[in-house]
């Protein structure tokens, strides 16, 4: 955002600060200046950063309120006055019938005005600014939002067919815009309309059927006020950010409408023209107590002092100095009860004088501005008094704490997670906690289970991930259209799951893997990562916790109980002692499409929540037994229905203390059938015995062997010949 420095000092009069020292102040105080270049006699052009939340910081007349409340000086209020109507008429008629949407419009009507090219000081701060001119009335308009930062629009009256109706759009119904494209609205949009049609998208974009032309001769100034939510939602589905949507949808000053519309009517009768009737102000006492009239918030100095601590300064943060920072921003006080007149001169809390005062019990009630949003309990009012008392003038030292660290119950898992995967070659990432509401739906472990943002940052990231998948697979694309092709990533979150009245957190992790792995050795070639060794990896952090019974399966695609974002046949589940704990395998073709993922990736996400309730093996020391071990083999013919995890069930459930290892030595299948049936497999086991305190006994091995062969044969597996 550029702000001209000149155009400051023509708000604050006593403003005695160079421009250098202006922009590091107002930088040192969260309104970012982030450049400066100098314009000679015009002073100076800053390039401003200005978060989201200060949209009242968004215009020139917000940062002189700044500069004021920082030296203490006084900010020169805006001009308003007009000349009075001559002649008595009837209101202009305006209609509201979205009172949820719209929450207040001003009409005034300008006749006779004559549209010409800009002149005087609009234009040549225009010319500064590299703004383009348009004519008077337009750019008047334009000039306000720059000025004030409330948007306004200028409509030509006598195109207009009746009053003014603000209503939602009819279905099918469409508008050209002033961009010259004809848009089909949505029956969810607000228009500005009259009697016959919409004329404008609310607080978005301007019809071009009422725009002002250089034969336009009565003018309709409208400043109002709407909903942000559906300025944002309006804006998003056309693909229309402008200036005017960029500051309604963070959430306009409710009391602005009158004063910009007498702003914007003030330029444009400098080129002739009068008022005709009085200023139409139609307000929706429901939106005004939302926004203008809050309910005052309670504020105890004592409280400041505890969280924010001591400062560089002895005296610290006096009531003087509280009073005269949350009156600048425009906060009405009431102290202890009773009205609060803030000081009329010396505003400077970095020179207030202290005197013997009782700050520490002094408490308040703060009426919020209009056009602070952002400002809505104690802790923000603490907050802005540090930011512009400056965080450079406390001392560097830590809140006085009592008590103790307490470690939260599964963090030692949580680091042994990590330190697999890090011991492993996974690295460690960090992705949104956000997700679109397609990638919600998609990647959600239960239908109906997604929780929508009330406030979100962008259609992108208007839900709460309730996977971490998404943001995974966002993360690998990433990486390979920067050309870093190996990648192996892992994150470590929070997912979400329940509904706006109730979410569910649960902890999560990912694992995502595309490219190929170097081999061991220093002449050795590397090879394309595949589904084992993604396998071998959640095998290898598995076996940290102490289970009964760890087993892979899968189930056919049309099951429904496999994600639909792995591949059907080239995908697992991974099953604890009975728990389902996550699934992984290689990326459905049907989602790497659309992400423009290329080369095959494989996925994974985990419920850490249900790995956490195992307990972690602790690493034991065992004497290697003295005795000979013994290897037995078993070569069996098993259906293809039956699957290893089902085999070394079994075999687990025989409860053989002297059963060391179990091993799939040899897996065989006959396409003709001829060796072996088709529909079935080959499956050569090798079982190894050992005893810690004896040699084995042939008796001894021949009854286990015995055990052994039926497991298999109640299995289905016969004897292979």
């Amino acid at each position: 955002m550029k702000i001209l420095s000149s155009w400051l000092r023509s708000c604050l009069p006593q403003l005695s600060a160079d421009d250098r020292q202006l922009a590091d102040d107002l930088t040192l105080r969260g309104i970012a200046v982030e450049g400066i270049f100098d314009l000679g006699e015009n002073g100076s052009l800053f390039e401003m950063d200005i978060t989201t939340n200060r949209v009242d910081a968004m215009n020139h007349y917000g940062i002189a309120r700044e500069a004021a409340i920082i030296y203490g000086i006084a900010l020169k209020p805006l001009e308003t006055a007009l000349p009075g109507p001559k002649t008595t008429v009837k209101p202009f008629p305006v209609s509201i019938e979205e009172p949820s949407l719209c929450g207040r419009f001003t009409a005034r009507v300008l006749r006779n005005v004559r549209i010409t090219q800009s002149t005087g000081i609009v234009a040549e701060r225009f010319r500064l600014l590299e703004q383009k001119l348009i004519s008077n009335a337009v750019d008047a308009t334009n000039y306000v939002t720059l000025a004030m930062g409330h948007p306004t629009h200028a409509f030509d009256l006598d195109k207009l067919e009746g009053g003014i109706i603000l209503r939602r759009a009819r279905k099918g119904e469409k508008l050209r815009t002033l961009d010259g494209i004809e848009r089909t609205l949505d029956p969810d949009d607000l228009v500005v309309a009259d009697e016959k049609k919409a004329l404008a998208i609310a607080g978005v974009m301007g019809g071009w059927d009422s725009m002002i032309t250089p034969e336009t001769k009565n003018i309709l100034v409208e400043a109002a006020w709407f909903d942000p939510w559906t300025v944002r939602r309006s804006s998003r589905r056309h693909l229309l950010h402008t200036d005017a949507s960029h500051r309604f949808e963070r959430g306009a000053d409710f009391n602005a409408p009158p004063i910009a519309s007498a702003l914007v009517s003030s330029i444009i009768l400098e080129s002739g023209g009068e008022v005709e009737g009085d200023l139409v102000d139609v307000i929706i006492p429901e939106a005004e107590a939302r926004t203008a009239r809050r309910p005052a918030i309670s504020f105890a100095l004592s409280e400041a002092h505890r969280i924010l601590g001591a400062t560089e300064d002895p005296q610290g943060i006096t009531a003087e100095i509280a009073e005269a920072i949350l009156t600048g921003l425009g906060c009405r006080l009431k102290k202890n009860g009773t009205p609060y007149n803030a000081p009329a001169q010396n505003l400077d809390p970095s020179r207030a004088v202290s005197v013997e005062t009782t700050a520490s019990r002094a408490e308040y009630e703060v009426a919020l501005p209009s056009w602070r949003l952002d400002l809505e309990r104690e802790i923000d009012l603490i907050e802005e008094i540090a930011r512009v008392y400056g965080y450079n003038r406390f001392k560097n030292t830590l809140p006085s704490f009592t008590g103790a660290v307490v470690e939260l119950p599964y963090a030692e898992k949580e680091a042994v997670v990590r330190r697999t995967l890090l011991g492993l070659g996974w690295t460690e990432a960090i992705s949104s906690t956000f997700c679109s509401a397609t990638d919600a739906v998609t990647f959600a472990p239960q239908p109906n289970s997604t929780v929508p943002m009330d406030n979100p940052l962008s259609e992108e990231a208007g839900m709460l991930r309730p996977s971490l998948a998404p943001g995974m697979l966002s993360m690998l694309a990433l990486n390979l259209n920067r050309d870093v092709e190996d990648v192996m990533l892992f994150e470590m979150g929070t997912v979400f799951s329940g509904s706006t009245d109730k979410v569910d957190e649960k902890p999560a992790l990912s694992i995502g893997a595309t490219g190929r792995l170097p081999l061991d050795g220093p002449h050795q070639a590397s090879r394309p990562v595949d589904f084992y060794d993604v396998k071998g990896t959640v095998e290898q952090l598995l076996s940290r916790f102490v289970s009964k019974l760890l087993y892979f399966d899968r189930f056919p695609s049309d099951s429904g109980l496999m994600p639909s974002w792995l591949h059907p046949g080239r995908s697992a589940r991974v099953v604890i002692d009975g728990a389902t704990i996550g699934y992984f395998g290689e990326l459905h073709p049907e989602e790497a499409q659309p992400r423009k993922l290329k080369q095959t990736v494989y996925v994974g996400e985990f419920y850490l929540d249900r790995l956490y309730k195992q307990d972690l093996r602790q690493p034991t020391m065992r004497e290697l037994s003295r005795f000979q071990a013994v290897r037995r083999d078993f070569s069996f013919i098993f259906a293809d229905s039956v699957s290893y995890a089902q085999i070394a069930e079994a075999l687990a459930a025989l409860n053989i203390a002297e059963l060391q290892r179990v091993e799939p030595k040899e897996i065989l299948r006959d396409k003709e059938g001829k060796r072996i049936p088709q529909g079935h497999f080959s499956l050569l086991l090798r079982t190894v015995f050992q005893a810690q305190d004896r040699t084995l006994q042939e008796e001894e091995l021949q009854g286990w062997s015995q055990s052994v062969m039926g497991a298999l044969q109640k299995l289905g597996g016969k004897l292979r010949e």
